[in-house]
């Protein structure tokens, strides 16, 4: 029995999520059915983290046990020639036995892409979430300063979030602004603010509720103080609207081993 560890990066507009569920078409269950193919036996593939529907990843990392004989880099190719386009194995790995994506991960981050634009192009449209307002992008770092470091994340919190304790280390939260995309050799001009979290772990829904929150301070709506208040109430009510799935990247896991993926 070996352990295959997969770096895998998809476009999650066509998928429900990353679990598997009945009647709906996952990321997991893609790739799971693909492996089966490559090993003529079922595996249970286990994810660094459980992507909402429409959610993307840069680089989601996943594992499986299989008896099969084949090695890393023919898991790869064989995954690839048969996964649809917008699912790509981009690296493969040995894993030891007790290697497990989620427990073992030490530190995550998400980024998140908004365009204050009037006309999106159509390359960018289903990763971003179109805001054609401005945004006041100090207001937003001020709220955003507020939630920096470990707390209760209730107030941005999703329903039917299975995690034990709603407790998080936010380690930092940086917003930037641009005014390109890169494209292949190319970049799309623009206005783009990025917002870019890292974190021991995460809630559902956390990123984009937090993201949603923000938008109104940004906007106006709320005050950057109001984002400690909405903190401390520990209620999802007080806290803004959830930010649109397709804006949502899951950008990196660290491992304590960083070998695996060199």
């Amino acid at each position: 029995m070996q352990n295959i560890a997969l770096l895998i990066q998809y476009d999650g507009t066509n998928y429900s999520g990353w679990q598997s569920q009945p009647n709906a078409v996952t990321i997991q269950a893609v790739i799971e059915e693909k492996i089966k193919k490559i090993t003529n036996s079922a595996a249970a593939l286990i994810a660094a983290g459980r992507t909402d529907s429409g959610v993307h990843a840069l680089a989601q990392t996943a594992s499986f046990k299989t008896e099969s004989s084949h090695n890393p880099l023919t898991f790869k190719n064989a995954l690839n020639a048969l996964l649809p386009a917008d699912i790509r194995i981009i690296n493969t790995a040995y894993a030891t036995d007790e290697f497990h994506p989620r427990f073992d991960a030490i530190k995550k981050s998400y980024v998140y892409i908004i365009s204050t634009d009037r006309i999106v192009s159509p390359f960018l449209n289903r990763y971003v979430w179109r805001i054609p307002h401005d945004l006041d992008i100090n207001a937003i770092r001020e709220a955003a300063s507020h939630i920096i470091g470990m707390h209760d994340f209730s107030a941005f919190r999703g329903a039917g979030c299975g995690a034990k304790t709603p407790v998080r280390k936010i380690l930092s939260i940086k917003i930037n602004e641009t005014d390109n995309a890169g494209f292949f050799s190319s970049s799309i001009k623009g206005s783009f603010i990025t917002l870019r979290f890292e974190a021991d772990a995460f809630l559902r829904h956390m990123v984009r509720n937090i993201t949603g929150t923000l938008v109104e301070v940004g906007r106006g709506r709320l005050n950057s103080n109001d984002m400690q208040n909405i903190l401390n109430s520990l209620d999802r009510k007080n806290a803004g609207p959830t930010a649109p799935a397709s804006g949502l990247f899951m950008e990196r896991i660290w491992y304590a081993n960083e070998m695996l993926w060199q």
